[in-house]
């Protein structure tokens, strides 16, 4: 590509955009918000630049080699942020280190992973999310919930569904065994993936490292999920239930049964699906796990969860929960799913001669003052001339 062709084309899984989709994208982002607002939720702002410590290994952010790293004058290595969370943790350890209350906070703010060129994402996205800093309680993590599907509903939305998995669930369960971290991670993504077949091999392989019965439920979390009626009527549930041995595996499951119950005040069950079989791709998260989906792409609209240990790495030891919406996704799935966006009026146009100038900027001031969206067109063929 010539220098000159370059300056009209954007890098690789960057993209420019403008009119309508502009207008409709600032129109959704905009009732998201109010939702999240109108939950105590107030906006803060993190640098789109941070130092790579932020989002190092130990994060459980993305890999190293998919961020975009470059250097200070002082010789600091820095990266275009990829992940906010660990971000609103920093800033939070910085500013909020001796606040002793919950704190809402929510943010509109883009990211930047460094796929490989062949996976075809976008390698800057836009993510709104809420983070609620202080509070370890089922009923925290339904607020966010309850903000998920409030937030979705706001951008118009009307099928869509919360999954509800379980860290804790995962983590209890693995310290049953004595795989390392390196198989704990595997196993991990081949739940994630759903991959039944993948999973029993690994556990034929491992079965000396996993107690039998504790194996028998690993084996069966890729079909782990529906409604919690459903759920409690699988063998899996009876198993962690009865058998002392899963003590604070079952812990973590009527945790997810609570949270179901508070749930159920707001009437948002249809909404709702609860999936043991999610254990979670980030490192950090300790509670539950949400993803959202809808139809007309095959990627989550949202995603989110517990991190209780996250902010004692900055500073400040305190528990958080929160979500974030993939803003480029949800837009996708609502022009598939043909919904119909109501942006701004355009702005009404008064048309006059220069001599009629005056006049015209007396009209354009009361109709702005008003609330209207108000432009001059000066016709005048003796300036045009």
């Amino acid at each position: 590509m010539s220098i000159e062709e370059q300056l009209l084309h954007t890098p690789e899984g960057m993209r420019d955009i403008y009119d309508e989709e502009c207008a409709n994208r600032k129109t959704v982002s905009e009732k998201i918000l109010a939702a999240m607002h109108q939950n105590g939720y107030v906006d803060v702002i993190t640098p789109g630049i941070e130092f790579f410590d932020v989002f190092r290994k130990e994060r459980g952010t993305v890999p190293g080699n998919e961020m975009f790293r470059f250097f200070d004058r002082d010789g600091n290595t820095l990266v275009l942020r990829p992940d906010i969370t660990p971000s609103i943790a920093r800033m939070v350890g910085k500013y909020y280190g001796d606040h002793a209350g919950v704190l809402r906070l929510c943010y509109e703010e883009n990211t930047y992973v460094n796929y490989n060129g062949y996976q075809g994402k976008l390698k800057e996205t836009t993510q709104i999310g809420i983070e609620q800093i202080g509070e370890d309680s089922i009923y925290a993590d339904a607020e966010v919930v309850v903000t998920a599907i409030q937030a979705m509903l706001a951008a118009g939305l009307t099928e869509f569904q919360i999954e509800i998995g379980s860290a804790a669930f995962y983590r209890e369960l693995m310290e049953l065994t004595s795989l390392d971290d390196a198989e704990i991670a595997e196993l991990r993504n081949l739940i994630e993936e759903k991959y039944s077949f993948g999973v029993e091999t690994f556990l034929l392989e491992h079965r000396e490292q996993v107690p039998e019965a504790v194996s028998g439920v690993i084996a069966a979390l890729p079909e782990c999920f529906g409604t919690m009626k459903q759920l409690m009527q699988m063998p899996v549930y009876q198993t962690i239930t009865e058998d002392v041995v899963f003590e604070k595996v079952a812990d973590a499951f009527r945790r997810l049964q609570k949270l179901r119950e508070v749930l159920a005040l707001y009437d948002y069950q249809d909404y709702l699906t609860f999936d043991l079989g999610m254990p979670g791709k980030l490192g950090y998260y300790t509670g539950i796990i949400l993803r959202g989906y809808t139809y007309g792409t095959g990627e989550a609209i949202l995603s989110g969860g517990r991190y209780d240990h996250l902010m004692g790495q900055f500073g400040k030891d305190a528990p958080a929960v929160g979500l974030a919406v993939n803003l480029d996704i949800l837009m996708s799935a609502l022009m598939r799913q043909k919904k119909e966006i109501r942006t701004r009026e355009m702005p009404e146009v008064i048309e006059t001669s220069a001599a009629g100038l005056k006049e015209a900027v007396r009209q354009q001031l009361a109709l702005q003052q008003s609330g209207k969206a108000c432009v001059i067109h000066v016709i005048d063929p003796e300036v045009a001339s």
